[in-house]
């Protein structure tokens, strides 16, 4: 079995946490090592109220590496208190990211303020907050990885809505600083994409690849709004081939928020992810198709 830039069968994959979401963390690692999957990409809020340094026994005991933690960022408050929280969370982040052996701190940069309308201004003191942050996670060993969400999410969660942004924010500092997450469910639109992505594979930007379907009609609170892989429009086969052309060749998380996967049994969930993985990512037949 064999995928895009010659990946074979799940060596890349890696379950976002947020999948299986009902699951502990306990039972994400069991149930991600009963199934020969290799990679998890964690959140900081479970893995906080379990322990960080206990989480991070716990993957290593079961032989499993961290492809990436969410999330930093929020990073465009006016004041100056909110500004100093901001980069106080982000440095624990960090450390936290350190802690569980991943390089990659993924980064959701943050709205406008309440009142604003200044895009610009919201993006200028995101760079302000990567020129502290930078070489912090650097000395920890992290790269801060900006990730740009869809436009509907400008207003109140991320005013980065293209790579073409990202990258422009990321470029002003060294790669192993700050780099760029590229994630279907955000991007998939996007005419100047390609373009883009051999931008960031030529300067080593990409430091995290996400997948996930993009279904409609969205539901009320589009945030949960990802749908199983194969189940919408986007080419997730075609996407991750074109992230791999530009010379990306690290793990390959699923992230899906999606209340109706969180409803079933978590390992019933895994098992079709990663039958979904390889047939509309991959392109293996299923196995009733061979």
């Amino acid at each position: 079995m064999t995928g895009p830039a010659g990946g074979t069968d799940l060596a890349r994959f890696s379950l976002n946490q947020q999948t299986v979401r009902q699951w502990s963390l306990p039972e994400l690692v069991a149930g991600c090592a009963a199934a020969g999957v290799r990679w998890v990409g964690l959140w900081r809020e479970p893995v906080r109220a379990y322990g960080t340094e206990a989480a991070a026994r716990l993957v290593r005991g079961a032989g499993l590496s961290v492809s990436s933690l969410c999330r930093g960022g929020f990073l465009t408050a006016e004041d100056a208190a909110g500004r100093a929280a901001a980069l106080a969370d982000n440095r624990a982040a960090v450390r936290e990211a350190a802690a569980l052996g991943t390089g990659t701190l993924v980064l959701v940069s943050g709205g406008l303020p309440p009142g604003s309308r200044d895009l610009r201004g919201a993006r200028e003191r995101i760079a302000d907050a990567l020129a502290e942050l930078g070489p912090y996670a650097a000395d920890h060993g992290v790269r801060l990885a900006v990730e740009p969400l869809h436009p509907m999410y400008a207003a109140d969660r991320c005013v980065v809505s293209t790579l073409r942004q990202a990258l422009d924010l990321a470029e002003r500092f060294p790669a192993e600083q700050v780099g760029v997450v590229a994630d279907s469910y955000h991007l998939w639109w996007d005419d100047a994409l390609d373009g883009q992505l051999a931008r960031a594979g030529a300067a080593g930007r990409i430091a995290a690849c996400q997948l996930a379907d993009w279904v409609t009609p969205l539901p009320e609170g589009v945030l949960l709004g990802r749908g199983q892989l194969g189940d919408g429009c986007v080419d997730l086969r075609a996407f991750l081939a074109r992230t791999d052309a530009a010379g990306y060749r690290g793990p390959v998380e699923v992230e899906i928020f999606n209340p109706a996967l969180w409803a079933r049994d978590g390992a019933a969930v895994l098992t079709e992810v990663l039958d979904r993985y390889q047939r509309c990512v991959l392109g293996v037949p299923a196995v009733t198709d061979r």
